[in-house]
């Protein structure tokens, strides 16, 4: 679900001090695109959403989320916006987020 070597290459890429900003912006941009997902049923603006948070979810190493936006991204690329689990996104995030939350005083001590 969590790619930890790629959280680890983030922190040291980062630094030690600017890491929690990073991680903060990371989970409110999510955050507030997550919401209009919820709502877009256009297929081009669907995609580019997914495609967004695909993006984002690989630089912080959440593999799960990003496969799941990848699947929706090539959906709604090729027309068949209904055929996006947007559910399945949403709580896929949300399994990722706890799971990166519970993991992440392992990454600090190291």
């Amino acid at each position: 679900m969590i790619d930890w070597k790629r959280v680890s290459e983030l922190r040291e890429e980062v630094g030690e001090d600017n890491f929690d900003e990073v991680i903060d912006l990371f989970l409110f941009e999510v955050e507030e695109e997550l919401a209009r997902l919820a709502n877009c049923r256009d297929a081009a603006a669907l995609a580019a959403r997914l495609h967004f948070l695909k993006g984002s979810a690989l630089n912080i190493g959440f593999t799960s989320f990003s496969v799941l936006c990848q699947a929706g991204e090539t959906a709604a690329g090729n027309g068949a916006e209904a055929d996006v689990d947007i559910d399945g996104v949403l709580t896929c995030y949300d399994q990722s987020k706890q799971a990166f939350v519970r993991g992440l005083p392992r990454i600090a001590a190291a």
